[in-house]
């Protein structure tokens, strides 16, 4: 391997430690063990992330760009492409986890403020700011109405999860991913809140 696959070989690894380490222990994982769950020396670890606050941002902004990178492509139907989407987006938030990773954030956000504004910003600010600029541009081929796609994004995301998390989080639930049908009723849903006029 070259130097620079063995790095991000290293990184991937670390980040993957890292977020077992964060779904099992929220934000008080220790750092000697994320390196010893990656099979590195602590020194290695801050070598590529300088900070935990640094390390957990990006094993927030990973989990969204797996997210994200479904709606890259304009192939194929608008209502195949949301499918894709809200289904990658329910498979991240409500799975063990995404809940996981929303319960050590609902957690720690009084203690650390600035941690919890970061994974807004990485998180739910950045899915919006996406799925809006593409629903815009659905707006703009006439696919969708026009209206606000901000609003439409919040709608999506908020129908997408909203009470199922809460299944997740109170109830303790853990069946909520497999009601493979009510994916595409969101979806159906949603299109025809915005069938063009």
């Amino acid at each position: 391997m070259f130097p620079h696959q063995d790095r991000q070989v290293t990184r991937e690894s670390l980040l993957n430690a890292a977020a077992e380490a964060f779904m099992e222990k929220g934000y008080r994982a220790n750092i000697d063990d994320i390196a010893l769950r990656a099979g590195v020396v602590k020194q290695t670890l801050y070598n590529h992330f300088p900070s935990k606050d640094i390390l957990f941002a990006e094993v927030i902004r990973t989990a969204i760009r797996s997210i994200l990178v479904t709606l890259e492509t304009e192939e194929g139907d608008l209502r195949s492409n949301l499918i894709r989407f809200a289904t990658t987006y329910r498979e991240k938030v409500l799975g063990p986890g995404g809940l996981s990773m929303f319960r050590t954030i609902v957690a720690e956000a009084p203690r650390l403020p600035e941690l919890a504004g970061n994974f807004f910003a990485e998180g739910p600010r950045e899915t919006i700011r996406v799925l809006s600029r593409f629903l815009a541009k659905a707006m703009e081929r006439s696919q969708l109405r026009r209206d606000d796609p901000e609003f439409a994004a919040e709608m999506l995301t908020g129908m997408l999860s909203n009470y199922d998390r809460l299944r997740g989080l109170i109830n303790m639930e853990t069946g909520m991913l497999s009601d493979t049908k009510k994916t595409e009723r969101v979806v159906d849903c949603f299109l025809r809140a915005y069938l063009p006029q």
